[in-house]
This record gives C-alpha cells, sequence and structure tokens, in this order.
C-alpha cells in the first residue's frame, strides 16, 4: 500500500498536485483532520484492492499543531502502514504574488497583519514538516506540465504521460455555443446545403451533403489553414499538461456544414496520432 502525506505552503500547488496524483491512480482526499488519519489509514489497509495508493492534503487550514501530526504518522508505523511525505513550496515572493493576484484569502491572514507575515508564520509552522518530507517540490518555476512531470517520475510507476484528448463538436449557433468549448470556429460562411432542396432534411454525415460542402474551394482552403492552425496547437496544448481540447465547430442550425468540417478535422486530429472523439451536438434538432 502506497500512503502518501502532500503538505507545504499554502498557495504553492497542493491541491494541484493532489488531482494530478489522482490521474495517477492515488484515491485523494484534502485537507483531512489529522486525528482521522490513523483511522482512514485503517480503513485503507483493510480494502486495499480498493484504496492501494493514497495520498492525503493536510496543511495549517486545519488549525493544528504539527505535532499532532507527527503523533498520527508514529501510529502509522505503529500500525505497519508505509508512508511518504511530499512537500510543497514555492519562494515567499511567488506565493504572495499569487495571492494578489487571486485576491484569496491565507489561511493565517486572520492571525496576521499582512499576507507577508502569514506566509512567513507559515513557514515556520511548517519547518518540521519539511526537515521529515522524503520529497520536496518548488513550484515556483513549474508550469502544470512540468509539475505533472516531476510528479509522474516520483509516484506514476511507470505510468506513461497522459495523452491529451480531443473532442470535437459540430452544434448549430441558434442553440448556443458549448460552453465546455477551448476553441470556437464559425463556418456560417460556408455554402450552405439548407437551401437545396434535396439536401435540406439530410445531415454533413451524408455523402450528398458531404460533396456539397467540400465541393467549393473555399471549404477546402479554410480546411487548409485550419488543419495547420491545429496541427501547430496540439503539441503545445498537451506540452502545457492540457489532458483534454474541445474544439467547436459552428453553423447555423448544426446540421449540415458544421457536422462536414467536424468529421474531417476529428479524423485529420486522429491521424496526426491523437484520440479524438466527434459529437454532433445538434444534428437532430432541426
Amino acid at each position: 500500500m502506497k500512503f502518501l502525506i502532500v503538505s507545504g505552503m499554502s498557495g504553492a500547488g497542493k491541491s494541484k498536485a493532489a488531482s494530478i496524483l489522482e490521474d495517477f491512480g492515488f484515491y485523494c482526499v484534502d485537507n483531512m483532520p489529522v486525528a482521522l488519519i490513523p483511522n482512514f489509514a485503517e480503513i485503507c489497509m483493510s480494502n486495499q484492492g480498493k484504496y492501494g495508493r493514497v495520498a492525503l492534503v493536510t496543511d495549517v487550514r486545519g488549525g493544528e499543531r504539527f505535532d499532532t501530526l507527527f503523533e498520527a504518522l508514529d501510529k502509522l508505523k505503529q500500525m505497519d502502514c508505509p508512508y511518504e511525505i511530499l512537500f510543497v513550496e514555492a519562494k515567499p515572493e511567488t506565493i504572495i504574488h499569487r495571492y494578489k493576484e487571486t485576491r484569496r484569502k491565507h489561511p493565517l491572514g486572520n492571525a496576521c497583519k499582512s499576507i507577508e507575515d502569514a506566509v512567513n508564520n507559515e513557514s515556520r509552522v511548517l519547518k518540521s514538516v519539511r526537515e521529515h518530507a522524503n520529497y520536496i517540490i518548488d513550484t515556483t518555476a513549474l508550469s502544470t506540465a512540468k509539475l505533472r512531470d516531476q510528479l509522474r517520475k516520483l509516484f506514476a510507476n511507470g505510468v506513461p504521460a497522459a495523452q491529451m484528448s480531443v473532442n470535437v463538436i459540430s452544434f448549430g449557433y441558434k442553440y448556443g455555443i458549448p460552453i465546455e468549448a477551448d476553441l470556437v470556429f464559425d463556418v456560417r460562411f460556408l455554402p450552405n446545403p439548407f437551401y437545396i432542396d434535396e439536401l435540406r432534411k439530410k445531415s454533413g454525415l451524408d455523402k450528398e451533403v458531404y460533396d456539397f460542402v467540400f465541393q467549393f474551394q473555399q471549404t477546402q482552403d479554410f480546411m487548409e489553414y485550419l488543419e495547420q492552425l491545429i496541427a501547430f496547437l496540439l503539441p503545445l496544448y498537451s506540452e502545457e499538461g492540457k489532458s483534454a481540447l474541445v474544439i467547436g465547430i459552428g453553423c447555423t442550425g448544426g446540421q449540415h456544414r458544421s457536422v462536414a468540417v467536424t468529421r474531417t478535422l476529428s479524423e485529420f486530429i486522429r491521424q496526426k496520432g491523437y484520440q479524438a472523439a466527434e459529437n454532433h451536438r445538434d444534428i437532430t434538432r432541426a
């Protein structure tokens, strides 16, 4: 059983680290009271098939002295429950900047005169935890992708970095833009099959509609530019650590042009070696 205690400075990225550890198969619990750690470990040990890899985030939010943490860890040793400590930190000026940027309140803010005092006080409180840590990660200059890579090397046990998945969604503007879309492209400038009587009731999945849309030079030119852009962006999003990318392709009703373009773009993305799901949100609403 892998039991990992994640601690460190507020604002350094413990919650982000926990979310990444979840991707590596850890069962993560954020801000668990220290007194409950031995009881929780006992439950996990009796159900190792379900809780074989556990990460507990604990820090000053709990409002407890950290000598109680070491008392809990001593109990884990008595239970023959092996554990390790991951300490996440960042330079004080970086943490202060992050708090000022997000306008969040520091957990020790009420007891300190300023954010600077709160950060310095927390550093003193956590000194003993840092000294006992098996791993220390400084996130001052780490992007999410680099943090993921460091955690993968430490805790993924050979699990390869997760490949970014891409979801391409066709939609109709008359029904609204998909709120989950990261990128949106408007193809309403393309000739509309809706005005061809024999094509109106068909969709972009039908060969007749698909051939109509792609018979025009402007469609082919658009696809060439779009594919160049997507080919440029995909590795950059992946390197940044994005696990899922949603691309929306919209036309008026989401039945003809956007469907045909989505179908072609999805196949292009798959040819580039990425997992690509093709969804047609409004194809049946016309």
